[in-house]
């Protein structure tokens, strides 16, 4: 028997996904599954959702719920991360401070002021998630599945020993849009992608083993796909390679499509696709699940028929199936750079191929990111690297200076804006960040 911990378990949605993905595998179907979360609410909703999981499938697995980390971490195999550190009410001045200033934010998840502060304040917990699993269990495998992937993952794998790798589900997901673009079977379709985290590339796109990028510009061609994705066509178009993400994320991450008004009712709020880049979509999209959780989680129990229990997309079964003795598997993970890629910076985390069997995780080399993406990747893999210096230091000016070469807030503010925003976003989240004994930018 397999033991999976989830911390953070009362993650509803991922939650169920990933134990029902887990569970289709038959060297995982007997797993222990310890579901640990702070929230005790959330937390039996999961417990009583893995259950059913569980009795519909008829599988020997066991289930088990806690609010004590070391309880859940004692004797397990692989640890899965879908915390959030705070509610609402703590993160949305990531959005609305840099609103203040002129910086329009969509997600403020990943990179930029937004994203730096929410890793500021979910390092002190991932590193008390990684301490107990140092000492608990220190040959589990963590896979972490919490935001912001690059920064968080870069500072456990400078920090500690566990072994760690991130998983986001933008890479696959973005090669099946490509797949049905031009109107082939996922299956038969190649490629190679890499990065970092929400800003990596597919470097070739295959369909039947023939580059199917000449198809991908066609489909361009169509209105309808063109309008489905404003942002991330406009890039193809310009760098000739498809990044991964959604639209609405990666008008943040560049210079181009949020510094005006009009540029943003141009790029950001017509699109078709899922989060096209309205102002603040996510923080409206938590908000509304806070108060309407539990509603959501009454209606999945109360559904008429089955539950589906098909395997999805997502990476982690397949990961832990290998692991297991199961078929080796190749995903996109983020992992520590040691030469992967070879014009980013050794030791910063990128996202890259890698194959993972019983004896663990052996990431691809793909050589140097074409010039046309490197500029824009390497700026943003770089400003993550201070901020997670700085995370590591206590070094306060380190934020600033990350956050001042950033290529929205960059593209909007002066050198004095900046730094009156970052002291200000400081002084909100200052209960948050003891790593931070002063703050002197």
């Amino acid at each position: 028997m397999k033991k999976i911990t989830f911390i953070g378990a009362g993650s509803l949605g991922f939650t169920r996904e990933l134990v029902r993905d887990i569970l289709t595998f038959p060297l995982l179907e007997d797993s222990l599954i310890h579901l640990m979360d702070i929230d005790p609410e959330r937390l039996e909703f999961s417990f009583k959702a893995i259950q059913r999981i569980i009795e519909l499938g008829k599988y020997p697995a066991q289930v088990r719920a806690t609010l004590d980390r070391k309880e859940a971490l004692e004797g397990a195999d692989v640890v899965l991360c879908t915390i959030l550190s705070g509610s609402t009410d703590v993160w949305r001045y990531d959005i609305e401070i840099p609103a203040k200033y002129g910086v329009d934010i969509c997600v403020g998840d990943t990179r930029g002021p937004s994203g730096i502060f929410r890793f500021l304040r979910t390092a002190p917990a991932m590193t008390e998630i990684a301490k107990d699993m140092e000492t608990i269990c220190p040959d589990a495998v963590l896979l972490n599945y919490t935001n912001p992937m690059a920064m968080l993952c870069n500072y456990l794998q400078k920090t500690s020993s566990v072994t760690v790798t991130g998983l986001c589900h933008s890479v696959q997901g973005t090669a099946q849009m490509l797949a049905e673009w031009i109107g082939a079977p996922y299956n038969e379709i190649d490629y190679t992608c890499a990065g970092i985290n929400h800003q990596a590339w597919y470097l070739d796109f295959k369909w039947k083993g023939k580059d199917a990028y000449p198809l991908i510009k066609k489909a361009l061609k169509k209105p309808e796909i063109l309008a489905a994705e404003p942002v991330r066509n406009e890039m193809f178009k310009a760098f000739d390679y498809y990044v991964t993400e959604s639209s609405g994320h990666n008008s943040e991450y560049n210079p181009w499509f949020r510094k005006r008004k009009d540029l943003i009712e141009k790029y950001c709020i017509h699109g078709t696709n899922w989060n096209p880049g309205e102002h603040a979509y996510i923080l409206k999209e938590y908000q509304k699940n806070e108060a309407t959780w539990k509603d959501e989680a009454k209606s999945w129990f109360a559904k008429d028929g089955p539950i589906e229990l098909e395997r999805g997309e997502e990476y982690a079964a397949w990961i832990i199936n290998a692991l297991a003795g199961g078929d080796p598997f190749k995903f996109n993970g983020n992992v520590q750079n040691k030469g992967y890629i070879t014009n980013l910076p050794d030791n910063v985390c990128v996202e890259v191929p890698v194959y993972v069997d019983r004896s663990g995780f052996y990431p691809l080399s793909v050589g140097a990111l074409p010039p046309s993406c490197v500029m824009l990747t390497g700026t943003s893999s770089r400003i993550e690297e201070n901020a997670v210096l700085a995370c590591i230091t206590g070094d306060a000016k380190l934020i600033y200076q990350a956050i001042a070469h950033d290529p929205l807030t960059s593209a909007v503010l002066s050198l004095e804006e900046i730094r009156d925003m970052t002291r200000e976003m400081f002084k909100k989240n200052e209960a948050y960040l003891p790593q931070f004994k002063e703050i002197d930018i």
